[in-house]
Parts: C-alpha cells; sequence; structure tokens
C-alpha cells in the first residue's frame, strides 16, 4: 500500500497509509476503535473504495471491477467477524461451493480439498451438518476453510474472534497460529494480544487512521515508542 488515503464523508479515516507485507508474513494490526484497521482490510480486499494512493498484490494494481476483481478476490482471502456462511448449504458445500465456481474445480475433486481443509481446522467430523448446527468457533473454523479453499496468496482476517464466546476464541487462534506457522501471508486485525505476541512477525498500531508505529512484537509489546501507544496498551495489558 502506498500513501493511500480514504473517506466516509467528511471523516479521514485513511491518511496517507504506507505498508507492505512480504510473502509469508503475519502482520497484526492493532489499535483503538475507529482507528481505520478494518477499514484497512477491507480496503485491500477492495470491499471499500479509496480515493487516492495505490495498492498492489504481487506487483498488480487493485482491479476495481469485473473479472479481474473477481480474480483478486479469489487470490485474497478473508475472514470476517461474522462468519458469513450460507445458511442453506452444509458445511461441505460451503467450502467447496468457491473452487466449483470460481475456480473450475471438478466436484469430487473440490469435496476431496474440502474435507482436507476441514480436517486441517479440526472441524471434518461436521462436514455434512448445516452451520447453524455449529458452534460459533466452528462456524468460524469453517470460514478459514472456505476462504483456504480459493488457495488465496494471502489471508485477512477482520476481528476474526470479536463475536465468539470466550472459551471459543482460542481454538480459532490456534488454527490461525498454526497457518502461521505453515508461512501463509496473513494481515490480521485482532484484539487478541497474546496472538500478536506468538504468531506475529511484525505488528503495525494504527489510531486515528495512521499507522502511529510498527515493531517486531517484543519491541512493540515491551517499548512501544509513540505516546498513543503506550496510552493504548496500559488500557488493555493492566487487566
Amino acid at each position: 500500500m502506498d500513501k493511500v488515503n480514504k473517506h466516509f464523508g467528511d471523516l479521514h479515516v485513511l491518511k496517507d497509509i504506507d505498508l507492505d507485507v512480504a510473502h509469508g508474513e503475519v502482520v497484526v494490526v492493532i489499535g483503538p476503535s475507529g482507528s481505520g484497521k478494518s477499514t484497512l482490510c477491507r480496503t485491500i480486499n477492495r470491499l471499500e473504495t479509496y480515493e487516492s494512493g495505490r495498492i498492489t498484490i504481487d506487483g498488480q494494481d487493485l482491479p476495481e471491477e469485473g473479472k479481474e476483481l473477481a480474480k483478486l478476490r479469489a487470490d485474497v482471502g478473508m475472514v470476517f467477524q461474522s462468519f458469513n456462511l450460507f445458511a442453506h448449504k452444509t458445511v461441505l458445500e460451503n467450502v467447496t461451493l468457491g473452487p466449483i465456481k470460481v475456480r473450475k474445480l471438478k466436484k469430487r475433486d473440490a469435496d476431496e480439498l474440502g474435507m482436507k481443509l476441514l480436517e486441517r481446522v479440526g472441524v471434518a467430523n461436521q462436514a455434512e451438518k448445516y452451520p447453524a448446527q455449529l458452534s460459533g468457533g466452528q462456524q468460524q473454523r469453517v470460514a478459514i476453510a472456505r476462504a483456504l479453499a480459493m488457495q488465496p496468496k494471502v489471508m485477512l482476517f477482520d476481528e476474526p474472534t470479536s463475536a465468539l464466546d470466550p472459551e471459543m476464541i482460542n481454538e480459532v487462534l490456534d488454527v490461525m497460529t498454526s497457518l502461521a506457522k505453515e508461512g501463509m501471508t496473513m494481515i490480521v486485525v485482532t484484539h487478541e494480544m497474546g496472538f500478536a505476541r506468538k504468531a506475529a512477525n511484525r505488528v503495525v498500531f494504527m489510531a486515528d487512521g495512521e499507522i502511529v508505529e510498527e515493531a517486531v512484537p517484543e519491541t512493540f509489546f515491551t517499548a512501544p515508542t509513540s505516546a498513543r501507544a503506550k496510552d493504548f496498551l496500559s488500557k488493555i495489558l493492566t487487566h
């Protein structure tokens, strides 16, 4: 991302954002509510437009619309706060829909891939159930498998655990941690500082639409340089 700007009306939500993410890097974006973290995530996937600057993936500019945009979305997996699964399709059908429709996989191959991925996220035994029959944590793991089924170049996670009950959060973070270890390129917006410490290569701290500070986790959590980051950490790490 190079000098990316975005407004919602008069509100300047992304201000000259510069961010490079290398292959296999895990970047965790943290910051107070309203700092622009989710908008940043959604802009990379073109779910939000932006007014100026450049966003490139593998050197290619983000396409605006049409077939090229569909291809980009296939290369950029996205996992949201809400699981966005199709209620009337089984868990396996949710995972195989993209590969069949977009990647043109045969159903048999897609089913095989889907089962492998459901196994990887620990819910293979739920393949024939419908989303409503699963817990929130299981649904979010299915959503991760669905994004992985497109064999994306990069995975975006927008507060993937914020809608979950506390006991389900770790089962989702464990899947994300193992993806990180396997070398998946990831941008993760999260409030889970333990995950940031454990899985991130780099922490990006945002406030008021700007990247205020970025550092390796150890440095960020023990010796933040900006007053905003110090203030933020003092509020969340004391409880």
